[in-house]
């Protein structure tokens, strides 16, 4: 997929996916908002004007539509936990989940964020993609459900579909070098990581650090004690997402690297920032990463 159509902004995955799945992430370029959700804000959900919204959601799936003749953006209710919807064609927006999970042509696996980690799937195969929305109580999961995040979560899905559409053959070939179906299911994933907020900018208290280090002390790499506020950490969402899917056996991951250019707080003019807009006393829309086949 080319981005010589998109908005000034908007992102293509710089990752070797197979033909046929194609990937973007919106920016705030590009839509009719205006005010603290200029300009393309596709939440419904954070007091835009709805008919600004109905445009700014018009306009992504034109543009997917460009790609993929019919092919249309499904918008989850997210709300911080680890349900996983399967999509289908004709399915309406607003189901809750975290994550989503297909193998319908042109139904695009639509992930909104705005600070949170959108999590982008595809096997090698090109037969299943998924994303997942990734804030740090999604990815860390709750009480019992601690060791079963969203992505976690949405793997297992993810995998189940992969592996039925498997020949039997292949399966065959799996037990026979040792490997379990999942794990081999891993190595022919690809993730991709969009923008999220930085290790830099991310502050939280020591609660967050420890529900990832109870149950993997590598975790604790990915916090850094703040100089200035005793019990505040600064938090590397992106690298701790890194360790989750490392820990499912995949290793082909691509995109937010933790580096600067990928913070939506330091990038606000670029990127919605809830938290950006919160410290400056105004809202802030969602921007989005869409994975299809077409």
């Amino acid at each position: 997929m080319s981005d010589f159509s998109l908005p000034p902004d908007w992102l293509t995955p710089d990752w070797p996916a197979p033909a046929g799945v194609h990937a973007l992430c919106t920016a705030r370029s590009g839509g009719v908002s205006t005010g603290s959700y200029a300009s393309c804000n596709l939440g419904d959900h954070v007091g835009d004007d709805p008919a600004a919204v109905r445009t700014n959601r018009t306009r992504l799936t034109d543009t997917l539509r460009r790609v993929t003749p019919g092919a249309a953006p499904v918008f989850l209710k997210q709300v911080h936990g680890n349900g996983v919807l399967a999509l289908a064609p004709g399915m309406a927006d607003g189901a809750e989940a975290d994550a989503c999970v297909t193998t319908a042509a042109g139904v695009a696996c639509t992930i909104m964020v705005a600070d949170c980690l959108p999590v982008l799937l595809t096997h090698t195969s090109g037969a299943v993609v998924a994303a997942a929305h990734a804030g740090w109580r999604g990815l860390a999961g709750q009480g019992a459900q601690a060791h079963q995040g969203v992505l976690e979560a949405v793997f297992d899905r993810f995998s189940a579909i992969a592996l039925d559409l498997i020949a039997p053959v292949a399966i065959n070939n799996i037990a026979s070098v040792g490997k379990s179906a999942s794990s081999a299911v891993a190595a022919e994933t690809l993730a991709w990581l969009g923008p999220c907020i930085g290790p830099t900018a991310f502050e939280v208290g020591g609660e967050v650090r420890e529900a990832f280090c109870a149950t993997d002390p590598a975790a604790a790499a990915c916090f850094v004690a703040s100089t200035e506020l005793p019990g505040k950490f600064l938090c590397d969402l992106a690298g701790l997402a890194r360790l989750r899917l490392q820990a499912l056996g995949i290793t082909r991951i691509y995109g937010n690297d933790s580096s600067s250019p990928w913070c939506t707080v330091t990038n606000a003019s670029r990127f919605f920032s809830h938290r950006h807009g919160s410290a400056q006393g105004g809202g802030s829309g969602r921007f989005a990463a869409c994975i299809w086949k077409g």
